[in-house]
């Protein structure tokens, strides 16, 4: 199973989204938007910027 995006209104109406893993788990969510269309576009940012995204390693110092 491939991972998906799910998108969901919050208990104030906010809309948000979690993608998940093929095996449900939940892998990263959203801030809250005001409109879904603001919010699929949060999902395409994602999908358009991740790919090339650099890791960086913060010390806790």
């Amino acid at each position: 199973m491939a991972a998906k995006f799910e998108v969901y209104q919050d208990k104030k109406g906010e809309y948000r989204f979690r993608l998940k893993a093929g095996n449900g788990e939940v892998i990263a969510s959203s801030e809250g938007y005001s409109s879904k269309q603001a919010c699929l576009q949060g999902i395409e940012s994602v999908k358009k910027n991740a790919a090339d995204a650099k890791v960086e390693e913060l010390s806790g110092d």
